[in-house]
């Protein structure tokens, strides 16, 4: 408790200020959870696309494994567990033959394994470059992280692979201004990402985005590519044909390509006729916004660097069938999918408490309405009583001392007198 009173010289605060703070936090409790009240194991949802998840090192120490919500508050109870924030395409493992001799309580009957599932370093506890838990008990002040969108890995924000912290995007009250991090060794997967103009990058002032080369041997700029922005509907598309393949000579490329090649050494092969078909039957969503062959002309980092991107980058990507099916090869298709994002995330969490909180009230409002004028009134005045005894502990108490559970008892017995003179 002394912690809520920041400043020495005011050691108060009201009611409204400490419940706006559970408020808060429990605001903040739901957003990671994504709105998900820990009653049901999630394994029948199968592979979800994002879900909180928890590794739990009494029964796994090994760290392949990951429970669900529910499972960490029913099953795993008093054990060591780690919070992993949310992972994406994960199916719960608790009770599986992981576990050995525990079965689920929530749901027995599951498949001794979940394949599909991916593991890192964080299932153990272990986090970023440096191979640290966070907190760290070592570290005299903890270093902010960031969470890769590609590897789900969290790195120090002086572990990024920067000259210096202040590389990161960020306005003038130090908060982010960009939406996703990509760690330095994914941005080898992801150097298709500096074909698109400047606009998916958040830059910090006067620093642009990584310089590049395109398989020509071209350098690209900072954050100003070979492909000028043009916003259209929303899209960022490219026009320079100086350097770059225009509409019609894109167009061209993609009636006379015969073969593509991921990166990954997958080969497709594409018959001339069925991808003229294919562009009539999907309209302007077969145009390549790129104007390239993205598996032909993917860019190539001079060095590796993390890449911020910007708010709402991920609409800019293209998503014609060519670079549909690269995304799908480098196994980021994710990346095109709306759910998959931290703000889908957070926003379904907050419709789902918005949802709960009505259900509380319509519940409250039914109960109320079974009571007499008598019973209703008794209830109103028992509320009323202990928000001004709580109100009034709170600005008497001492906030160099810890609350001790006599301090509570204290505050009951005072309710409880106060309802038997209210009865006499």
């Amino acid at each position: 408790m002394a912690d809520a009173f920041e400043d020495e010289t005011d050691q108060t605060i009201n009611i409204r200020e400490y419940i706006e703070e559970l408020e808060a936090k429990e605001l903040e409790a739901d957003l990671v959870l994504g709105g998900d009240d820990g009653v049901e194991c999630t394994y029948s949802s199968g592979y979800m696309k994002r879900q909180a998840i928890f590794s739990c090192l009494t029964c796994v120490p090994a760290g392949n494994a990951g429970v669900c919500t529910a499972c960490s508050l029913s099953c795993h109870d008093g054990h060591e567990v780690v919070e992993l924030w949310t992972k994406r395409k994960f199916c719960c493992d608790c009770g599986n033959s992981k576990f050995g001799e525990l079965s689920c309580k929530l749901h027995p009957d599951k498949e001794p394994e979940n394949c599909e599932n991916s593991y890192n370093h964080n299932f153990k506890g272990s986090y970023c470059t440096c191979v640290r838990p966070y907190p760290d008990p070592d570290s005299k002040e903890q270093i902010e992280m960031i969470q890769c969108c590609i590897c789900e890995d969290w790195f120090h924000e002086n572990h990024l692979g920067l000259n210096s912290t202040d590389e990161i995007p960020r306005d003038e009250d130090g908060e982010p201004t960009y939406e996703d991090f990509i760690c330095k060794d994914c941005a080898t997967t992801c150097s298709f990402l500096k074909l698109y103009s400047g606009s998916i990058w958040a830059v910090p002032k006067q620093k642009n985005a990584p310089s590049i080369s395109n398989t020509s041997g071209n350098v690209v700029d900072n954050g100003s590519t070979c492909y000028p922005e043009k916003i259209e509907n929303n899209i960022s598309l490219s026009e320079n044909p100086g350097n770059c393949s225009n509409a019609a000579m894109k167009l061209e490329t993609v009636f006379t390509q015969n073969d593509f090649i991921c990166d990954e050494g997958v080969e497709k092969n594409k018959n001339l006729e069925d991808s003229k078909a294919s562009h009539k039957e999907e309209g302007s969503s077969a145009i390549c916004i790129l104007g390239v062959d993205i598996n032909l002309s993917c860019a190539r980092l001079e060095k590796m660097e993390p890449m911020f991107l910007s708010k709402k980058w991920r609409e800019l990507l293209c998503k014609c069938r060519t670079c549909s099916e690269f995304y799908a090869c480098k196994g980021i298709g994710y990346l095109t999918d709306k759910e998959d994002t931290m703000e889908e995330y957070e926003k379904m969490a907050r419709l789902k408490r918005e949802e709960k909180l009505k259900q509380q009230e319509g519940a409250e409002m039914n109960f109320l309405n079974t009571l007499n004028h008598v019973q209703k009134i008794e209830i109103l005045s028992g509320i009323s009583d202990m928000k001004n005894e709580f109100q009034s502990f709170l600005e008497s108490f001492d906030s160099s001392k810890p609350i001790t559970a006599e301090d509570i008892t204290e505050v009951f017995e005072n309710l409880a007198k106060k309802k038997k003179q209210r009865l006499l």
